[in-house]
């Protein structure tokens, strides 16, 4: 399999049942812009961007959540908005860390967790993860090696008897990398999407793919995808629930789309005016799993034997 953002033909799925300042960086025109080896690198401008947010959103007077560690990863003279507004950014996080922890305490066995974002998501650091939690960080590796480091500047700890494990996004086949780091598909799972750099529909299809062959039937996928992706597709913003029908159903998913303003409403918050790039979502795996289905095949093909030597001793 591709490594994720390289456009090539993808295989046919099986059918299945403190404050501190970011390294290399200067001010222009009023927004931070990073470098990486005098580069502009627009991937971790991006993440240090939703950073921000988060560090602004934690200082409002009534947060929608408290992220301690986003001071560590922003410019320490980034412009604080403490607008009445909600933006939609930190809607959708506090969207998301809620759908996380309810569904990791409310399941038994779910301890698999799989965050796929920018390389500068806290959410192993900050949520009160169930003891027994495995969380599979899937980023860009040169960004969150520069997090990692800000972090542990900053004494950021995972919660007691977890795990955090690093998957790279430049990985030449992701899959094999999570199973190899410990990921099991005969066990329950709940993966999250918010920051990954898309950078076509292939690439996202190619998410969809992966996440597929991976969680277990009933398992959950949710979180933030590129609007552009639909819109470059069908040039129809009005189109866009058949299109996430369509698309997420070819991989064996029933998807909902979550409208911003409602989760604003349901939170007591005023959501800012102004269109958002982003499509919020929840996704129910409606296949079985690669690994479900080797299961069930040798399950088969034990009691298929076990039945032919039977019949045969009758004989």
């Amino acid at each position: 399999m591709c490594s994720l953002g390289v456009v090539q033909s993808l295989p046919k799925p099986i059918v299945r049942r403190p404050t501190a300042i970011c390294a290399s960086s200067e001010r222009r025109n009023g927004w931070l812009r990073a470098k990486i080896n005098g580069e502009t690198d627009p991937l971790l401008q991006a993440a240090i961007y939703a950073a921000s947010l988060r560090f602004q959103e934690t200082h409002r007077p009534e947060p929608l959540f408290l992220d301690p560690y986003a001071g560590c990863l922003v410019d320490p003279t980034v412009q604080m908005d403490l607008k009445k507004y909600s933006h939609h950014y930190c809607l959708a996080t506090k969207f998301i860390d809620d759908k996380l922890l309810r569904t990791v305490n409310h399941i038994d066995g779910l301890k698999q967790v799989v965050l796929l974002t920018d390389g500068m998501d806290t959410r192993p650091y900050r949520l009160n993860w169930p003891t027994s939690s495995i969380i599979f960080g899937m980023s860009p590796e040169r960004i969150f090696k520069k997090s990692a480091e800000r972090l542990k500047g900053v004494g950021a700890k995972i919660p007691r008897n977890c795990v955090f494990l690093h998957v790279p996004l430049e990985s030449s086949n992701i899959q094999e990398n999570l199973q190899a780091k410990g990921f099991n598909g005969n066990q329950p799972s709940i993966w999250a999407m918010q920051g990954l750099s898309i950078m076509n529909l292939s690439s996202f299809e190619e998410i969809l793919f992966i996440v597929s062959s991976l969680a277990m039937n009933g398992c959950l996928f949710l979180g933030e995808l590129p609007a552009w992706l639909a819109e470059t597709e069908i040039g129809c913003k009005s189109s866009t629930e058949k299109w996430m029908d369509k698309l997420f159903m070819s991989n064996g998913f029933r998807v909902e789309m979550i409208k911003y303003d409602e989760v604003a409403r349901s939170l007591g918050k005023e959501l800012a005016p102004g269109d958002y790039k982003n499509i919020l979502f929840v996704a129910e795996q409606l296949r079985f799993s690669d690994d479900q289905m080797e299961t069930w095949r040798r399950e088969y093909h034990r009691i298929e034997e076990e039945g032919d030597e039977e019949g045969f001793e009758e004989l």
